[in-house]
């Protein structure tokens, strides 16, 4: 038996959603856009030029990344009954890819301060959808910002 194609109904299996993958993403943006900062002005060095290419590269991938997991969450998951609720999510969804694409184009860190705000708003009404009550945590990676994460229960 030859099988010819195989259709899903969404990309991920059913129910398993997590913004987690965008939030550390974007902390990633702010931590890669740090170390850019952190560079001499004046690249000298052929070693230098290639730490430096690489930190942008992996700033633009972190971005994407934020990108994909914010659009997948939104297209797959937010539906109407979420929607009603918290008609924001299209404007914010919308503002996170707008944001994400200026800390690619850019490496001004107030960009990749306001991608880490709205992803943390965008989990907040996330896990707002499943009554899953959130709290303000502080990441134990650089650059060691607040995060919006789920209230685990015991």
């Amino acid at each position: 038996m030859k099988i010819r194609d195989v259709k899903a109904h969404c990309d991920i299996p059913c129910a398993v959603y997590d913004p987690g993958v965008a939030q550390y993403a974007a902390l990633s943006v702010v931590r890669f856009l740090d170390l850019i900062g952190e560079m001499p002005e004046n690249i000298d060095s052929k070693k230098d030029l290639a730490h430096l290419t690489r930190l942008v590269q992996q700033k633009e991938e972190h971005a994407i990344e934020v990108k994909d997991a914010v659009r997948t969450i939104w297209g797959d998951y937010f539906k109407e009954p979420q929607m009603e609720k918290f008609p924001e999510i299209h404007e914010l969804s919308h503002s996170i890819m707008m944001t994400a694409s200026k800390c690619k184009q850019d490496i001004d860190r107030q960009n990749g301060l306001d991608l880490v705000e709205k992803v943390n708003r965008f989990a907040e009404i996330f896990w707002a959808t499943k009554d899953v009550n959130t709290e303000t945590k502080k990441s134990l990676n650089p650059p060691h910002m607040d995060i919006i994460v789920p209230v685990l229960s015991d």
